[in-house]
């Protein structure tokens, strides 16, 4: 099975002025299509090849960067363009609002504990809300890495790249991150990967 760049799920400009054109275009159009190819290339010939993206992810994991970086980068971006929405932020839905205030103390304590770990993220990585053992846990993981190769499923991720906020933020890390959450998340997406994990 081979990786592919799916479309963005709305225009350009449709997260503006919280996520530019200009941002998306580089973005999706470059950074995530060197990963698609770059992916493709290292998993052609590989005991890999033909196994699910998320099978590819653990498989490679501490066996093979180069290809464990394209296809885990790979795997966070195919959700992370879900994970936004035009008009996303807003009211979270009702059972998984119910579960954050349970396993994470609150919405806002779960909003600022997420910037947080995105924030103490040294370099470049991805902070995220994930299911471990049934509970939901805020993390934060280096370059390519997500919860997946850590035992838990990812329901939220905000990539911490520079490459994702520093035309629209240049350093203002945590004003990316807590428009990301304000403004952009589409909760209706995590909800589904909240059930799906549950």
């Amino acid at each position: 099975m081979s990786f592919e760049l799916p479309p963005l799920p709305y225009a350009y400009d449709a997260l503006s002025p919280y996520m530019s054109a200009e941002t998306l275009e580089f973005h999706h159009d470059k950074h995530h299509n060197a990963y698609v190819t770059k992916g493709n290339e290292l998993l052609e010939g590989s005991e890999l090849a033909g196994k699910s993206l998320e099978e590819i992810v653990k498989g490679s994991y501490g066996t093979n960067q180069a290809l464990f970086n394209n296809a885990g980068q790979h795997y966070n971006h195919l959700h992370f363009w879900s994970w936004m929405k035009p008009n996303g932020g807003g009211a979270i839905p009702g059972a998984l609002e119910k579960k954050i205030v349970e396993d994470l103390g609150g919405v806002e304590k779960m909003k600022q504990d997420f910037v947080a770990a995105g924030v103490g993220q040294f370099g470049s990585g991805w902070c995220w809300v994930a299911v471990k053992d049934g509970k939901l846990a805020i993390m934060k993981t280096p370059n390519g890495e997500s919860p997946l190769v850590h035992g838990a499923t990812p329901i939220l991720g905000c990539d911490v790249w520079e490459h994702s906020y520093y035309i629209d933020y240049r350093n203002r890390r945590p004003d990316y991150i807590k428009a990301f959450l304000d403004h952009l998340v589409n909760w209706e997406y995590v909800e589904k990967l909240y059930n799906e994990a549950a």
